[in-house]
């Protein structure tokens, strides 16, 4: 038998999905049938697996060791999990805010945000390296609840990245980027003159093959509506601008498309942008940095009410003060 009691972390979760994290090898169906047949019980009682789980709630599997570690995958696991104690953790002058829900990263460009290939290194395993190094999670959580991060950022974009640690919050905070009901702001030097405020709409679809999306007015299959807002901060000698970008919806290279279709790409965009100009001035990314959020005013009873009307800002890299030099 193996008991699990519920943390502060866990809390939230419905009884089926806890255990199906616990094991992941198992299939939720395979799991209704032993919480019917109290193979898998609830505080000593059964359980129909949608009870919403409270810290102190104690789960109890009733499988012989050699079941229980088939169903748990607990050899894939611990390689797994060591790898991440022994990986490369996020860099702690690179941490902008964190308490015991959040944690801001000021993400270098060149940084993945997640993996697309097994090998890669990426903010969302450098994140739980991070936690698992400094104490701030242990493997037994890992089990039942994996911190990750809520929003992406492409990998020559930099700036903040928002990690959620607790199930609560992560609930939380992906659902009030949904709702967009965070502010997302970008700084970023374009090609050309900009002057006067903008406000662009239009459709976007993403073609997984060429990693390359199209932007229309209309819309379109398989098309979202997508809508940015653009605010003129100064132009620069040799004919650059740097702006200040509201994400109001948030797509893949959503920001790089739009900008490109009014004639003013993103310096050190090479796939929508002008390739001689980000040879003159030596530019390897795009100059496009999330350097502010804001969060909306939240209840007192919220998980998340430590973060209510808060604004946060990340510093820019060194690749914009170099071109506001030259």
């Amino acid at each position: 038998m193996r008991e699990f009691v519920v943390s502060e972390r866990d809390q939230g979760q419905k009884c089926v999905k806890y255990v199906c994290r616990i094991l992941p090898n198992a299939g939720t169906s395979f799991v209704y049938k032993m919480l019917r047949k109290k193979n898998i019980t609830l505080n000593g009682k059964k359980a129909d697996g949608t009870e919403c789980l409270k810290p102190g709630d104690r789960i109890r599997i009733f499988f012989a060791e050699e079941t229980f570690l088939k169903f748990s995958g607990a050899d894939t696991q611990a390689e797994k999990k060591q790898g991440l104690t022994q990986g490369q953790a996020l860099q702690k002058d690179c941490i902008l805010y964190e308490d015991a829900n959040i944690l801001l990263y000021n993400k270098p460009a060149g940084l993945l945000s997640q993996k697309a290939e097994p090998d890669d290194v990426s903010v969302n395993e450098m994140f739980l390296a991070y936690l698992l190094q400094e104490g701030k999670l242990t493997q037994e959580q890992m089990a039942t609840c994996t911190p990750s991060i809520c929003n992406r950022l492409d990998r020559n974009t930099s700036g903040i990245v928002i990690c959620g640690k607790t199930y609560e919050s992560l609930k939380g905070l992906n659902a009030m980027i949904k709702e967009r009901r965070i502010g997302k702001f970008y700084h970023c030097i374009v090609t050309g003159s900009v002057n006067e405020k903008i406000t662009l709409t239009g459709y976007l679809a993403k073609d997984e093959k060429t990693n390359k999306v199209t932007l229309r007015q209309t819309d379109f299959p398989g098309a979202s509506y997508i809508e940015t807002s653009i605010v003129p901060i100064r132009q620069y000698q040799g004919g650059l601008s740097l702006l200040e970008i509201h994400l109001i919806t948030g797509k893949t290279h959503q920001i790089r498309a739009h900008l490109a279709s009014i004639g003013h790409p993103i310096l050190g965009d090479y796939k929508y942008g002008n390739r001689k100009l980000n040879d003159r001035y030596g530019v390897k990314s795009q100059l496009l940095h999330a350097y502010r959020l804001e969060f909306p005013i939240l209840p007192g009873n919220d998980p998340l009410a430590a973060l209510s009307g808060k604004v946060f800002t990340a510093p820019a890299p060194d690749g914009f003060s170099r071109i506001e030099k030259q």
